[in-house]
């Protein structure tokens, strides 16, 4: 043996069958002969049979993708489907004033939301008097121009928690800001809450809250004029 020759290494096999894809052509009997261990347990199977593991693997691996996917489509359109039949119920509303009631109750009923709250500031003065457009401090007004986007997350003891029939069972919370397009100071605050701490979490995406919240100030700007 010439000391001088660098032994063949493993990738240097890898490298030529790389570069030979026709050697097992030549030698096809190697296929049935190489034994590997199964991925099932320490049977040791052939090559083929390996490869055929390896292949149904991948294939549930796909399977289980398409089924996710799946699910989530027939989730989005449930879900676009609900807020669908919620804003045409708020569209064929006659009175202006059963708009924040009605918006509350087909959210709570469409989404499943255990505790719903609403209030909106500077309506139009036939308004004034109704349940909605009062005991809104100047805090909380502050506070709801402030948010760009809807909080979610744990109930630290926020204000508005407080318009809620039972605040004490409202451990997560989102609130979602009302206001006109392209307005930077909100009119009103849409408070949606539930006893499950996870159910609102900072960690959730934001997007169809704020869809719900565009549609809403939509409808609810009618109370800003006679």
């Amino acid at each position: 043996m010439n000391p001088s020759l660098n032994p063949i290494t493993e990738q240097d096999i890898a490298d030529f069958l790389l570069n030979t894809p026709d050697f097992f052509e030549r030698h096809a009997e190697l296929l049935a002969s190489v034994q590997l261990n199964s991925g099932h347990g320490k049977r040791a199977v052939s090559l083929q049979e390996r490869q055929a593991e390896m292949l149904r693997e991948k294939i549930k691996v796909l399977e289980r993708g398409l089924m996710d996917m799946i699910r989530y489509g027939n989730e989005n359109v449930q879900i676009t489907d609900k807020l669908q039949r919620w804003t045409r119920k708020l569209l064929l509303a006659t009175q202006a004033r059963d708009l924040p009631e009605l918006l509350l109750s087909n959210v709570k009923d469409e989404f499943l939301v255990p505790q719903v709250a609403i209030k909106v500031w500077d309506v139009d003065a036939v308004y004034a008097d109704e349940a909605f457009a009062a005991g809104v401090s100047s805090d909380v007004k502050a506070f709801t121009s402030s948010l760009t986007v809807p909080y979610v997350g744990l109930n630290s003891g926020f204000e508005a928690a407080s318009w809620l029939d039972n605040a004490s069972q409202a451990l997560s919370v989102a609130l979602i800001p009302l206001r006109a397009g392209g307005q930077a100071e909100a009119f009103g605050l849409l408070v949606l809450a539930s006893p499950d701490a996870q159910r609102f979490n900072a960690s959730m995406g934001t997007d169809f809250l704020e869809r719900i919240g565009d549609i809403g100030s939509a409808a609810l700007s009618r109370l800003h004029s006679a």
